[in-house]
């Protein structure tokens, strides 16, 4: 029996601004993912740092928190079997410069800072990433 798992991502405002929520979507569809929820909105800077909360002692922290509230952003519900290591395969290496072909990041990021997608990185994180943005009556079942 196949056991679906969901995850979180969220496309950032640099790929937003610059068009490339469609094919990141395909990309999305085309890899197996299924979209269980979705919204467009735009989070203020307080929303960024209670999301990124985990980094608040880290060095990027204020940078990262002003940048994704900086414009629109697409929040995702995904599931499918390993959805978080497969979500992170297809999102490629932080750094577009060493993400590998085919990748989100690899076709539409322009720096580390703005690399175009976020996801989950474990099913704890998911869990609590998800419910920032969606309640459970959201989501398709």
């Amino acid at each position: 029996m196949k056991t679906l798992q969901r995850t979180f991502s969220i496309i950032k405002p640099d790929a937003v601004k610059k068009g490339a929520t469609g094919d990141i979507l395909h990309m999305l569809e085309h890899a197996g993912f299924h979209i269980i929820g979705m919204k467009m909105l735009e989070i203020t800077k307080e929303q960024a740092e209670g999301f990124y909360a985990v980094h608040v002692n880290r060095p990027f922290f204020a940078s990262l928190t002003s940048f994704m509230s900086s414009g629109p952003i697409v929040a995702l519900a995904l599931e499918k079997e390993n959805a978080i290591a497969d979500l992170r395969k297809l999102m490629g290496a932080t750094d577009p410069a060493k993400a590998e072909a085919g990748t989100v990041r690899k076709k539409h990021a322009a720096s580390i800072e703005a690399n175009a997608i976020h996801g989950s990185d474990a099913e704890d994180t998911a869990r609590f990433e998800l419910s920032y943005f969606f309640a459970g009556y959201e989501l398709a079942k």
